[in-house]
């Protein structure tokens, strides 16, 4: 008989599992459509003054994907890529509002459907 081998049952989930539930968020898509992408608030966040706290003093910002990049290449390089075409193709979609999502859950006051007889008489 030979030495058991551990079994190796977890796969390291359980470290996956909480870095997932304690990393940071970062903003959801309604969030960036509705307040980020308001003219107003667009320049104000493309202009932030120094930062001393915030990668690149907050001078190399990301509208669409809400992020901070330490240098202009950097964002240049991130304008280029894949995650950020993703993200704006993701917000060309409209915002789910509440009413939707209320609908959705079987909240919401349903749309009349037609009668038989509305579609005999036409």
């Amino acid at each position: 008989m030979g030495r058991l081998r551990r079994s190796r049952a977890h796969h390291a989930r359980r470290d996956v599992h909480r870095a997932s539930r304690t990393r940071a968020r970062t903003k959801d898509l309604d969030q960036i459509q509705l307040i980020d992408l308001d003219p107003k608030h667009r320049a104000a966040l493309e202009s932030q003054p120094l930062d001393f706290e915030k990668p690149g003093l907050a001078q190399h910002y990301c509208v669409e994907c809400a992020k901070y990049f330490e240098s202009d290449v950097a964002l240049q390089s991130h304008w280029r890529s894949k995650v950020h075409k993703r993200r704006c193709k993701e917000l060309k979609e409209p915002a789910y509002t509440i009413e939707e999502s209320e609908r959705a859950a079987g909240l919401g006051r349903e749309v009349k459907r037609p009668t038989s007889t509305a579609i005999s008489d036409g």
